[in-house]
């Protein structure tokens, strides 16, 4: 989401860092990193952490681009949905379909959100990861999921256009 001096930040969801004694930034080239929680929000499910550019390679660096981001305010129903992340840890992976839903709220932990919501696969491990429109702007981070045997494919994303002030604290 930025760099800053000699760091690299990266947006999260607050639930995917709360209560750990470590993290660790894996890169789209394997290369692992130690990240420093930066600050949370528990009640808009944020995070970001930063790893310190020092601790990487130069050929890591240079494959890392700050996201450009999009306008979510702008979005409508049946807009293309690009979800990435690491779905069941397996690593990277990327699924796609429409925004099904705009400000639709959703309460998980007391926490009542309003989400967009879409039918591109959000799955364990797609948490925290970039909701992307067609012309790969982050519109979202990608946050919860519902789950019971009466529906498919209805995942949840925070909206860029509320994160971004949060994400900026």
């Amino acid at each position: 989401i930025g760099q800053k001096n000699d760091e690299i930040l990266i947006a999260t969801n607050n639930h995917v860092v709360q209560n750990s004694n470590a993290v660790q930034v894996v890169f789209n080239d394997e290369t692992k990193a130690n990240a420093s929680v930066r600050g949370t929000a528990p009640g808009s499910d944020l995070a970001v952490v930063s790893v310190k550019q020092s601790e990487l390679k130069e050929g890591t660096i240079n494959k890392i681009k700050v996201a450009t981001l999009g306008d979510s305010g702008t979005l409508n129903l049946g807009d293309m949905a690009i979800a990435i992340g690491n779905a069941l840890g397996y690593g990277q992976s990327v699924t796609v379909g429409y925004i099904s839903a705009l400000n639709r709220e959703v309460t998980v932990n007391n926490v009542t959100l309003k989400l967009l919501q879409t039918d591109a696969a959000i799955n364990p491990g797609n948490s925290g990861g970039a909701l992307l429109n067609s012309k790969g702007e982050v519109i979202g981070i990608n946050s919860v999921k519902y789950v019971d045997d009466s529906v498919e494919s209805i995942g949840y994303a925070i909206p860029i256009s509320d994160a971004i002030t949060v994400i900026n604290e």
